[in-house]
């Protein structure tokens, strides 16, 4: 075994969503590894190429939208072949199918998966093409994966059930210094303000940004003037923007789009609120928690792991709007507790969630592995 060994990250790249900026942060701290050169195979141009090649990473743009599975797997097997890839790591359900196939037929000696959350829709012969892909997934992580990764509690206690044996915690995680050093947003114009409630998600069903918008309508119905910052972009959108005319409230929300880098905008909120049907461990919390911002968010997933079961932030067992319009009551009536929930969070996050920790977790996974192809 050489000294240098090479990992090869296979991820969509899409979107700039909560595996993107995971895999980027994991890439940021696997440089302070001398042992190990990461490349990426991205299935798309985005965010997350133009990031990975500022630090200096190799990237390859496998089309996915041009070229067909067997073309792009020959295309990531030659990606392996030139960069002496030693240990892929895949990302998502496509990425994990191709991305093995191609190191089986580069003879690439290891692999290792993350499972970034749980399935977020519910598959059927209806949908022949997701059923097979997931099924061929689910087979991989059992036959060719070493090591399947669960960035949560939640996640680690569904995935044992299924592959016994090779599950490995390591939470997501982020940079709390590179975070704190977001300047702060230009100051308003001096008069009082109102509450600042702020959504950031893809706009698809499973987020709820329907409660989002009710919750806001209702908080202003009852005498808790507030607006409504809906920081992201999905087929759900033009149906937002009619719920909003339909409740009457279109003045008070705020529909921002996609928005890059998204951290000025998250310092301009009062509140995060996370109402999704469920979670895995959401990037977009940790760094609300870092910056100090208070979370109300669906007692669901990776949320009570990241909100230490309610001594960080507002966990809502009321799946509902009149369970978010509650616990953002309860976060206003009391500042003495919202500064002590803000407290506890930042230290939440530095003693469990911070870069260096949990990097050197997939340093010492890859090191291992390495060991023993």
């Amino acid at each position: 075994m050489t000294n240098r060994f090479v990992v090869t990250h296979v991820v969509s790249g899409d979107l700039w969503a909560g595996a993107e900026c995971q895999v980027y942060n994991l890439m940021v701290g696997l440089q302070q590894a001398p042992a190990i050169t990461t490349t990426a195979v991205l299935f798309n141009e985005g965010v997350l190429a133009e990031k990975l090649r500022a630090i200096g990473i190799a990237v390859t743009v496998v089309d996915e939208k041009a070229l067909s599975p067997l073309q792009m797997v020959q295309q990531i097997r030659r990606h392996y072949q030139a960069h002496g890839t030693r240990i892929v790591h895949t990302h998502g359900f496509k990425e994990n199918v191709l991305g093995v196939i191609a190191r089986l037929l580069a003879r690439v000696p290891v692999s290792v998966r993350t499972v970034h959350g749980n399935q977020e829709t519910n598959l059927s012969l209806r949908t022949p093409v997701k059923w097979l892909v997931n099924h061929l997934d689910s087979a991989i992580n059992r036959y060719c994966q070493r090591a399947v990764v669960a960035v949560s509690e939640q996640l680690q206690a569904s995935l044992q059930e299924q592959y016994r044996g090779k599950v490995v915690k390591i939470s997501n995680f982020v940079d709390v210094d590179a975070i704190q050093q977001t300047p702060d947003p230009a100051p308003d114009d001096g008069h009082d303000r109102e509450l600042t409630l702020g959504f950031v998600g893809r706009l698809v069903p499973l987020k709820r940004a329907d409660l989002f918008i009710e919750l806001v309508k209702q908080l202003n119905d009852q005498g808790i003037p507030c607006k409504g910052h809906i920081i992201g972009d999905g087929p759900c959108l033009e149906d937002l923007r009619q719920l909003a005319d339909r409740l009457g409230a279109s003045p008070l929300i705020e529909f921002k789009g996609f928005v890059n880098p998204v951290l000025p905008e998250l310092k301009k909120l009062d509140r995060l609120v996370m109402p999704s049907d469920h979670e895995g461990l959401p990037m977009t919390v940790l760094e609300a928690l870092a910056l100090g911002i208070p979370v109300i968010a669906h007692n669901t997933g990776g949320l009570p792991e990241l909100l230490d079961n309610n001594h960080c932030g507002w966990l809502v067992e009321q799946h509902t709007v009149d369970g978010y319009v509650e616990a953002v009551k309860d976060s206003v009536a009391s500042p003495q507790l919202l500064q002590k929930k803000a407290e506890a969070a930042l230290h939440h996050v530095q003693a469990t969630f911070g870069l260096t920790a949990n990097a050197t977790k997939y340093i010492e996974l890859y090191q291992g592995l390495a060991c023993t192809s």
